[in-house]
């Protein structure tokens, strides 16, 4: 049998209620009003396991599946040369 979540707008209290589905949603609270209680909506939890459904095809697509970390590979450190003098010129008149 479904529980349904009901909210009376005098009193604020929430309450659950076991219900048949063919039955009619309550209207009176405890407290005594009448007239001021709601059904809330409850979500459900849903979970997709296995493929052939689109949620769990679809991310495969667009995400390709996680690469391995590339091999480290040893960096080889590059000295930078030595820095050359500027060339000094001779005058031809010693």
């Amino acid at each position: 049998m479904p529980t349904y979540v009901y909210e009376c707008s005098a009193c604020e209290q929430t309450y659950e209620v076991e219900q048949r589905i063919i039955e009619d949603a309550l209207t009176d609270c405890h407290c005594g009003s009448k007239g001021t209680v709601k059904r809330i909506i409850q979500p459900t939890a849903i979970m997709f396991k296995g493929s052939g459904f689109y949620v769990n095809d679809s991310q495969k697509a667009s995400n390709p599946a996680i690469k391995p970390p590339e091999a480290a590979t040893p960096k080889t450190e590059t000295t930078p040369a030595p820095p050359t003098a500027p060339a000094t010129t001779t005058s031809g008149s010693e």
